[in-house]
């Protein structure tokens, strides 16, 4: 009898399980649990730091190095976009603009 997808499936369960306790585990317990001040204050920064570890090196690098050149699409497009956040505080336009400046320099001129 094969039991090759028995790894598979008992992976899947675990993983399961495992992302289940770790994003449920501030919700388990009935009362909350004590933080010290200092760490409350450093979680509030928590997201900013995650998204900027994941955006920033998007716009800054490409292929591991540093960019080396300013004719690059992401350039103009995080500048757009960021005027216009700062401009009218929308995330949906932010990324509109942000895409409508990128895509015609990425694809139309190959930049």
């Amino acid at each position: 009898m094969d039991h090759g997808w028995l790894e598979p499936v008992l992976a899947t369960l675990g993983l399961a399980v495992i992302t289940v306790v770790t994003r449920a585990f501030f919700m388990i317990p009935e009362r909350e649990l004590p933080l010290p001040d200092w760490l409350k204050r450093g979680l509030k920064y928590a997201p900013l730091a995650a998204l900027t570890a994941v955006i920033a090196p998007e716009i800054f690098m490409t292929q591991g190095a540093l960019i080396q050149t300013l004719q690059d699409a992401r350039w103009p497009a995080v500048l757009c976009a960021t005027g216009y956040y700062f401009w009218r505080r929308g995330i949906l336009g932010t990324i509109v603009v942000g895409m409508a400046v990128y895509l015609p320099l990425h694809i139309g001129l190959g930049w």
